[in-house]
């Protein structure tokens, strides 16, 4: 599931019950927020110990789901992503599709990855 929070900061101080999400029939728990403060248009974190992954350092799968979201909150199409992680990392995401009714809409990553 995807959770949106009231801001970043709450983003970056959630302390998830792991073993709890664990047992959930997901892969996973993405939380997000419209970025505050900071370049970013909206910051998230995953979560996915039920497939080993305690927290994802930066996730492009879950910025698959989070880009047409905050696409349509935001009103814009090339955004900045910043995932809390520890490590952290920031992303260019950009939604694009057809225009017509029912379509599937496209997302483009972009990002440098560390060694």
């Amino acid at each position: 599931p995807q959770v949106a929070l009231p801001d970043a900061g709450a983003v970056a101080a959630l302390a998830p019950d792991l073993h709890a999400v664990s047992r959930w029939p997901y892969r996973g728990l993405i939380v997000t927020a419209a970025g505050s403060g900071s370049e970013a248009d909206f910051v998230s974190r995953f979560f996915g110990p039920a497939v080993g992954i305690p927290e994802d350092p930066v996730t492009g799968s879950a910025h698959c789901t989070l880009a047409p979201y905050w696409s349509g909150v935001l009103g814009k199409s090339t955004m900045l992503a910043q995932q809390l992680s520890q490590r952290g990392g920031e992303l260019e995401v950009e939604v694009g599709g057809e225009e017509e009714e029912g379509a599937s809409a496209r997302v483009w990553i972009r990002g440098d990855t560390l060694g």
